[in-house]
């Protein structure tokens, strides 16, 4: 599993942008870029989403991204989605692919307990 892969080549900015608005427009929030972290989060996903990553680094590029703050709400939400679709690659079925999907949304979240983060790592890691 360890081995990189462009897991993000398939999620434009042009994609995250539409993933928030559809967020916003469910809960009637504001869809709207922020003034300090739109540029800085576009350059960094423009710059990095096609690259071949681990799995993890994947998931991780997607928790930077949520801790910049991009869209005036739902960051959290927007790439918490990308990273479970990336699970989704993984062709797992029943509990595993409910628990990594849980696990790698928690990430990006910044909720997941360093022992759930060591378990997602331990798994992005095995052969």
């Amino acid at each position: 599993m360890n081995p990189q892969k462009p897991w993000l080549a398939r999620f434009s900015w042009d994609f995250v942008v539409a993933q928030n608005a559809v967020l916003c427009q469910a809960k009637n929030a504001l869809h709207k870029p922020t003034s300090d972290g739109y540029e800085a989060t576009k350059a960094l996903w423009e710059s990095t989403h096609q690259q071949p990553l681990t799995l993890m680094d994947a998931v991780d590029l997607c928790r930077r991204c949520h801790r910049m703050a991009p869209f005036c709400f739902y960051n959290g939400n927007t790439f918490a989605a990308i990273a479970r679709s990336m699970v989704e690659q993984l062709g797992l079925s029943g509990s595993e692919a409910a628990a990594l999907r849980s696990l790698a949304g928690h990430i990006v979240a910044g909720v997941a307990t360093p022992e759930q983060q060591e378990a997602f790592r331990k798994f992005c890691e095995k052969g």
